[in-house]
């Protein structure tokens, strides 16, 4: 039996995270919210662009799933761009619908609470920290 197939604490199966560090291709349009799709039981992220100085990621989140409580030393900017997802920041709730985003601030406690299936946009800004 693989790691996927093992229950999880709630009885369904454990969550996985799906990573693609390819960057998308460059000098050509694409539809975001199709770039990436959902797997079940799973977050899924893309890369759009990597740089040293920040990253942009799409990232799709099965029903159930999210993100546990973390801190960035970077500002975090997340839009979401299908369904609608709970961002808890200090341990505020914000309730975002497709197409609003919000900055999540350096060094703030925050985490991604599953509201359904869900698309988001995450970029980080590394640089300007001196």
């Amino acid at each position: 039996m693989k790691k996927e197939d093992l229950p999880g604490k709630d009885g369904r199966p454990e969550s996985k995270v799906e990573s693609s560090n390819a960057e998308l291709e460059k000098s050509v349009g694409h539809i975001i919210v199709e770039i990436i799709e959902y797997m079940p039981n799973s977050v899924v992220i893309k890369t759009i662009i990597r740089k040293s100085t920040g990253n942009i990621s799409v990232m799709s989140f099965d029903s159930g799933e999210g993100l546990t409580e973390r801190r960035s030393p970077f500002d975090t900017f997340a839009q979401i761009i299908e369904g609608q997802a709970e961002i808890v920041i200090d341990k505020v709730s914000h309730l975002l619908q497709s197409g609003q985003g919000i900055v999540i601030p350096a060094h703030a406690s925050n985490l991604i609470k599953p509201n359904g299936r869900f698309k988001m946009i995450q970029t980080i800004i590394k640089s300007g920290y001196d």
